[in-house]
């Protein structure tokens, strides 16, 4: 395949088929412009009014509805210059620079603030199509180009007129717009189904973890116990060849080169804990936030955690679960010391004094075991969403730059 456009930046979108047009945006336009820029706070109304979005309700490629602000008739006729259509691309200003979305047919009519509003010329682009190039990565990173601002990044509108947009055939935009809108359907699917087994989860914790809920064969009283007789404190030093360890509020306790972040911590690790296999370490500083883990290997972590030994009695992956319920990390908050928030911590001598209902340790890991599907269910569906997102993501590079073409047929055309 012949190509033209080596590089990718704001006025050259890099390779692609020579019979694929660039054009400047402001020429495949009929409007680009601002949303409304102000105060809008004073005209806000309930449901009855006109729906007002701003850059938080644009994310790719969709609109999101929650949180949506609604505003007067009267000002909205006194802005009415920024009235939305069926089909216009609205694109995210400052914050998260550039995510863009296609207005859906039910929020024609409706009114926006500080956000860039395309209205293109629709025999030349498909909005669904253009919203898919700019949402990719080489989209992203070609309007990385247009950012200006020293304290606060955004895009000026008239740099965005200037932006190449690359384009083969209508035909071949709607097609492509299709099989990406297929992609996108079977993603939203797994969201949905995973959003769904998360609250599963949180409502099987909720009833389980607090006897509300007990599981067949089991009619013992809980006892209420201080957590002190639970768990011991974990204070051994002094073993810097161990791995270092960090604590998640996700995904628990992990090694620290797979946290993603630059390792800011001490060179001197004389002063680093002992973690073993199976102990629970939590942030002292963010306990009161449910930020805790069981390990699943041995390490060391950094003196800003806490390490616990399970002892006779609780089973460690029955008090993970635990120690994540919302009634439980609330006193944990209660618990806590310090002047302010960004002070707040419970150290071990404060834990050990909460007093909590438990079952013997037989329901403990039976309970366990009901969470552990549930946990496997949703890691499934995690797995599967990575996955999607992935081949979207090759597809999209590969149809969007013209990599890979689509065949079209004249009797596609709607």
């Amino acid at each position: 395949m012949q190509v033209s456009r080596q590089r990718y930046t704001p006025n050259d979108v890099g390779p692609s088929p020579l019979e694929w047009s660039a054009p400047q945006l402001s020429q495949v336009s009929e409007l680009i412009t601002n949303g409304f820029v102000g105060t809008a706070s004073p005209f806000y109304t309930d449901e009855s009014g006109v729906p007002y979005l701003y850059g938080s309700n644009v994310r790719p490629n969709r609109i999101d509805f929650k949180g949506i602000r609604y505003i007067t008739h009267d000002f909205h006729e006194q802005e009415s210059k920024t009235a939305l259509k069926s089909g216009d691309l609205l694109m995210v200003q400052s914050g998260h620079i550039g995510e863009t979305a296609v207005v859906p047919s039910n929020l024609e009519g409706a009114n926006c603030h500080a956000i860039i509003v395309t209205r293109l010329k629709k025999d030349f682009v498909h909005p669904d199509y253009l919203s898919y190039y700019i949402n990719s990565e080489i989209g992203r990173a070609r309007l990385k180009g247009l950012e200006v601002g020293s304290t606060i990044l955004h895009i000026n509108t008239k740099d965005l007129k200037k932006f190449r947009v690359l384009l083969p055939s209508l035909l071949e935009q709607k097609k492509i717009a299709r099989i990406l809108s297929t992609w996108d359907q079977a993603i939203v699917t797994i969201e949905q189904l995973l959003e769904s087994s998360l609250l599963q989860k949180k409502g099987l914790m909720q009833e389980l973890l607090t006897g509300k809920l007990r599981l067949q064969g089991f009619h013992s009283d809980w006892r209420l116990i201080a957590l002190g007789k639970l768990f011991k404190e974990r204070v051994e030093t002094g073993l810097n060849d161990l791995p270092l360890l960090s604590i998640t509020t996700e995904e628990g306790v992990i090694n620290r080169k797979d946290v993603g972040r630059k390792d800011t911590s001490n060179a001197d690790k004389s002063k680093y804990l002992r973690i073993c296999q199976n102990d629970i370490g939590y942030n002292t500083m963010r306990m009161w936030q449910g930020v805790s883990g069981i390990s699943n290997q041995e390490g060391i972590v950094s003196p800003a955690y806490t390490v616990l030994i399970p002892q006779t009695g609780v089973d460690s992956l029955f008090a993970s679960y635990l120690f994540k319920l919302p009634s439980l990390v609330h006193v944990f908050y209660r618990y806590s010391q310090g002047m302010v928030s960004d002070t707040w911590n419970l150290k071990y001598s404060n834990f050990a004094k909460i007093k909590w209902l438990v079952p013997n340790l037989d329901e403990q890991k039976a309970i366990v075991k009901v969470l552990l599907v549930a946990d496997q269910e949703i890691q499934i569906l995690r797995a599967k969403l990575t996955c999607l997102n992935q081949e979207k993501k090759s597809l999209m590079q590969q149809l969007l730059t013209g990599k890979r073409r689509v065949k079209v047929d004249e009797l596609e055309a709607v």
